[in-house]
């Protein structure tokens, strides 16, 4: 199979990608919900729709925030990166404070969760700084 190289039929084929992942997501979302009116929300996250729709979800979202970062102009990635961290921090931290004092629950367990939503936060922030210092080094090559 040859590469395609006109420019029209590669915007087309983006097209019709775009169209059949749009079915599929939606063909996805009635299964699950099917799923959720016959046995409840814990039945639908057992199915392994579940799964494929949250990862789905995510590999969508990472590939947008690559779209978006060639979008923007940022100076400097160390500073915005060092902003977002602190954000972060605060918001863990105040979410491990408010589940600390709520009733029926320990102090550690709202450690572990401001503990995770931390370092799931972490995660993106990473990978959106690698992606702006490498479009500032492109930049600088040019």
């Amino acid at each position: 199979m040859r590469k395609i190289t006109d420019e029209r039929l590669v915007l087309r084929n983006l097209k019709h990608i775009k169209i059949a992942y749009i079915v599929q997501t939606i063909g996805i979302i009635f299964i699950l919900g099917f799923e959720f009116f016959q046995s409840g929300f814990e039945g639908m996250r057992d199915n392994p729709l579940w799964l494929v729709f949250i990862l789905t979800g995510v590999v969508n979202a990472y590939l947008s925030m690559s779209l978006s970062v060639e979008h923007e102009q940022i100076r400097n990635p160390r500073k915005s990166l060092a902003m977002s961290v602190l954000v972060l921090a605060a918001v863990a931290a105040g979410t491990a404070y408010l589940t600390s004092n709520t009733p029926n629950l320990e102090g550690t367990e709202g450690l572990l969760l401001g503990i995770i939503l931390f370092i799931c936060g972490l995660v993106p922030l990473v990978y959106v700084y690698r992606l702006r210092v490498k479009q500032q080094q492109d930049a600088e090559d040019e």
